[in-house]
């Protein structure tokens, strides 16, 4: 089988995205991650940039590394001066890697009004870095920086370049699509024109600026690249690198390209869903491969027969990567997602019955109402059991009342509440930072000594949506809490004209669904 080594830079031209800001030990858990995964090479930063980046370098020493090697990167030397005396070469060197990663232009545009200085010193630039840092016996990875666009404006030069890095002893040479405005198709022609004038392997590392980077790399790869670079999720400036998420799969599963071990490919989503959150971004639902919803199905009709052959609406098999198969129930399903729903929930319920038709119809009857069942399952199970006569309630209502008060410039909520409980009334009071916190606070305060399992809970998520914005303040609102315990996290959702009440709907069956998972 060919093999294609994978080498990521999340660390640092993932870092370059917007909102993105990685620590000390925020880079190195990612390393721990990415080596564990099994990826080939694993760019550390810039050492010559930043101080943080020599400090990582310094940490990652002691990481005891099964895969990855972990790699510096840096740019060719200044112009009209020597290799071994420009500080950013003394940086590469002072990281102590066994990789070196460095970037040159192969753009004449870069080279006379960037660089200002002349093609001939931009060669010289090239092979005296490449050759003074391959002559201290480290593996050089040579980038051609906007190659791409530099072989279309003069192809000889842009060729020229590489030919500079390769007769200086680089091992890989890496074609760089820069400025992410490659067609694939003109990419390829450019590759097969490049791969038969260059003795060591080529790769290729795209930007997504025309939403083309992973095709782009695949093709690449198709054409004889051997080498592909990318970030986790895509990362990257303006719209992203190359996303290995999407690279990693296709290679291995469509394209039987050797970069990563079956066992290992299936911690693929972990990864992404650890590097998401580590950077503080939403792993986007809808990404292949390891969105939340990349193997979700919500039309009826698409239940109904992946339930018969998964391969009739799913190109994999989910758990190839990690990730799992989810039913989404909707306005737009049919009997099979409620079947389904229900035999995860443990509720027995057959095709064709009064109570399945009972609970579809309901569905339809509350979403055209508004309500958003998707994405709220821990209320649909309590509607299922509620309209299974399967449900007992936990406590009655009997009233509350929410103020809000302006205070010495100072905003405080109190909520009162007052319910039955197993036969006892409970009259409370609570404030909050806001109404709905109050609430949350004085139902709990309310319901704590008769369910002391409600402390193991707290609310993670809360969001509102307005349903019909023509109305102006008089629109419906559907609001989704998402509350979690040490083991699970689970949502639910209300809709109302009044948010407070929307609110109230859905902190009830949070409350109610914790309540019944612990079997209270």
């Amino acid at each position: 089988m060919t093999k294609v080594k994978l080498y990521d830079t999340t660390l640092r031209d993932g870092s370059q995205g917007e909102g993105i800001s990685f620590s000390v030990e925020d880079k190195l858990n990612i390393v721990r991650k990415l080596d564990l995964l099994g990826i080939h090479y694993i760019e550390g930063g810039w050492p010559g940039s930043n101080p943080k980046d020599m400090q990582f370098f310094s940490q990652v020493k002691k990481l005891n590394l099964k895969n990855s090697k972990i790699t510096a990167f840096g740019s060719t030397r200044r112009p009209q001066s020597k290799a071994s005396a420009d500080p950013n070469i003394k940086a590469l060197l002072k990281t102590g890697t066994n990789v070196v990663t460095i970037f040159g232009k192969s753009w004449n545009l870069h080279v006379k009004d960037i660089l200002r200085t002349t093609l001939k010193e931009n060669l010289k630039m090239i092979k005296d870095t490449v050759s003074y840092l391959s002559g201290k016996g480290l593996e050089v990875i040579y980038d051609a920086e906007h190659f791409f666009d530099g072989y279309q404006a003069n192809p000889s030069y842009s060729l020229d370049t590489l030919l500079a890095a390769q007769e200086a002893g680089c091992r890989t040479i890496v074609l760089c699509d820069t400025n992410g405005g490659m067609i694939t198709s003109r990419l390829r022609e450019i590759i097969t024109d490049v791969i038969s004038m260059v003795n060591v392997p080529l790769g290729i590392h795209t930007h997504n600026d025309s939403g083309m980077a992973v095709a782009n790399s695949i093709a690449a790869c198709q054409s004889g690249c051997r080498h592909v670079q990318g970030t986790i999720n895509g990362y990257g400036e303006r719209c992203g690198n190359a996303n290995l998420c999407s690279v990693i799969p296709n290679l291995k599963l469509k394209m039987d390209l050797d970069c990563i071990s079956d066992k290992k490919l299936k911690d693929l989503t972990e990864v992404a869903r650890f590097v998401a959150e580590t950077a503080n971004m939403v792993l986007e639902n809808n990404q292949p491969f390891v969105g939340k919803s990349a193997f979700s199905h919500k039309g009826g009709i698409h239940v109904n027969a992946v339930m018969k052959k998964p391969l009739s609406y799913e190109h994999i098999e989910p758990s190839r990567v990690g990730n799992k198969r989810r039913m989404l129930i909707s306005e737009l399903s049919g009997q099979s997602n409620v079947l389904i729903k229900a035999k995860q929930m443990e509720i027995d319920l057959q095709k064709g019955t009064p109570q399945t038709k009972k609970i579809l119809n309901l569905l339809q009857d509350l979403e055209h109402k508004g309500y958003q069942f998707e994405a709220a399952e821990a209320s649909f199970e309590l509607l299922m059991k509620k309209a299974l006569a399967k449900y007992k309630k936990f406590f009655e209502l009997e009233g509350f009342k929410v103020l809000v008060e302006k205070k010495n410039n100072k905003l405080i909520s109190e909520a009162t509440i007052k319910l039955k409980v197993k036969g006892v009334v409970e009259h409370t009071a609570a404030e909050g930072d806001g109404p709905v916190n109050a609430l949350d606070k004085a139902l709990r305060k309310a319901l704590s000594g008769f369910y002391p399992a409600l402390s193991q809970m707290h609310l993670s998520d809360f969001k509102v949506r307005v349903l019909n914005a023509e109305t102006g303040t008089a629109a419906k609102v559907r609001v989704l809490i998402q509350s979690q315990d040490s083991k699970d996290s689970w949502s639910t959702v209300g809709v109302h004209e009044n948010i407070i009440e929307a609110s109230w709907q859905a902190l009830v069956d949070s409350v109610e669904y914790k309540l019944l998972k612990n079997k209270a």
